[in-house]
């Protein structure tokens, strides 16, 4: 259930090399994953995000959070010279 969660919630980040750079978006808009990070970092609230961009809905910040968590735990491998 909570892993079916998740992988609705990241459905929700798209990336595009034309929108915003190719960094990740929040379903295709031009609002990035660390714009809404940065701003709940930063001390505002959920609601207050929500205000600043109405078009967004909670799941919206939800995936978000949940993608910044899951790329924390990725891990870069040194490639091996052939």
């Amino acid at each position: 259930m909570l892993k079916r969660m998740a992988t609705e919630l990241l459905a929700r980040i798209t990336q595009d090399a034309a929108v915003m750079g190719g960094r990740p978006c929040i379903r295709g808009m031009r609002v990035t994953v660390g714009t809404i990070v940065g701003l709940l970092a930063a001390g505002h609230s959920m609601e207050k995000v929500l205000e600043l961009y109405p078009y967004l809905e909670k799941e919206d910040v939800l995936a978000a959070l949940s993608y910044a968590a899951w790329r924390t735990e990725e891990v870069e491998l040194p490639l091996k010279a052939s």
